[in-house]
């Protein structure tokens, strides 16, 4: 008996110790980052100023000109003619850019976390490109390649495509600066989780299909659809890339922020303020969703 004792002894003697370690470094941790109540009161008001300054007060000024003249003459900006081509064509834009992003930052993710070959961060470097690069260059870089007298601008005149200045353009250059969005939330995702799921899966006998929807896209829902409202989002408010392109044809290739800028010169402010309060409300939401998204991410975690 005095064996088993004298062990039980030594272990419970250890988990005290164990405890006791745990809760001096709990203690201690909490002492560390205690602050004085001065400096966290200091700190919440400087943040609380700065959301009132540079995000708050622009949205409020952007609704309350919108409505100054009254409900009647807010709805009236939207029954203008080129404000609904507008509005339909950034929709349009974004149901074709948002896709097509989807697909290819779920390849380029899946390829790059799970698959090790040459040229991977030369691939990873490429992806973040719209992230360098201006907006407006990256426009001109499609009035380059796809203008009157781009590269294969002759040759589209030719069989009478238009790309430049027509709604494929404006695809195009949308779709350039959104790409990352979808493949920068699922990258580092798919990394952390690594491919063991995905091998077992394949040697439980599953098929490439099958282990992508049953093991690697419930694993990954929450981060793409971050990944999708933030693409959606830039999608539907790009100016300076679908500038360049668009030609400002009214009623054909003006989306709603080109409109903006058009109404906004031309003195019409209640038209100019209400479809950027459109645009605002539609930020709004995003947001509500990206959190929406983060806290149904979280609780699931736990």
């Amino acid at each position: 008996m005095e064996p088993s004792i004298s062990s039980d002894l030594i272990m419970a003697a250890a988990v005290a110790t164990t405890l006791s370690t745990h809760s001096t470094a709990r203690h201690a941790s909490r002492r560390s980052t205690h602050e004085p109540a001065w400096v966290r009161w200091t700190l919440t008001g400087v943040a609380l100023l700065f959301l009132a300054f540079f995000l708050i007060l622009p949205l409020a000024a952007v609704f309350t000109e919108a409505f100054r003249h009254g409900i009647r003459a807010y709805f009236a900006a939207f029954s203008d003619a080129d404000a609904l081509a507008s509005i339909k064509l950034t929709l349009l834009t974004a149901a074709i850019a948002v896709p097509a992003n989807v697909i290819f930052g779920i390849g380029a993710a899946w390829l790059i976390a799970k698959f090790q070959f040459r040229g991977k961060s030369l691939l990873t470097t490429f992806i973040d490109l719209p992230f360098a690069v201006s907006p407006v260059i990256s426009g001109l870089i499609y009035v380059l390649v796809f203008g009157l007298q781009g590269w294969f601008g002759p040759w589209l005149e030719q069989h009478d495509i238009k790309i430049i200045f027509a709604v494929p353009g404006i695809v195009l250059a949308t779709m350039f600066v959104t790409f990352p969005f979808v493949a920068r939330e699922l990258i580092p995702l798919m990394q952390a989780q690594g491919p063991e799921e995905e091998y077992a899966a394949i040697i439980l006998g599953a098929n490439g299909w099958q282990t992508f929807w049953r093991v690697t896209l419930p694993n990954i829902k929450w981060g793409l659809l971050y990944g999708v409202i933030l693409c959606n989002a830039r999608a539907m408010g790009e100016f300076g890339a679908v500038s360049v392109v668009s030609g400002h044809i009214r009623g054909e290739t003006n989306t709603m922020p080109l409109h903006v800028e058009i109404l906004y010169n031309e003195y019409n402010f209640v038209g100019a303020f209400a479809v950027a309060s459109l645009l605002a409300l539609l930020a709004i939401v995003t947001l509500v969703l990206k959190s929406i998204v983060e806290w149904r991410h979280a609780r699931s975690q736990r």
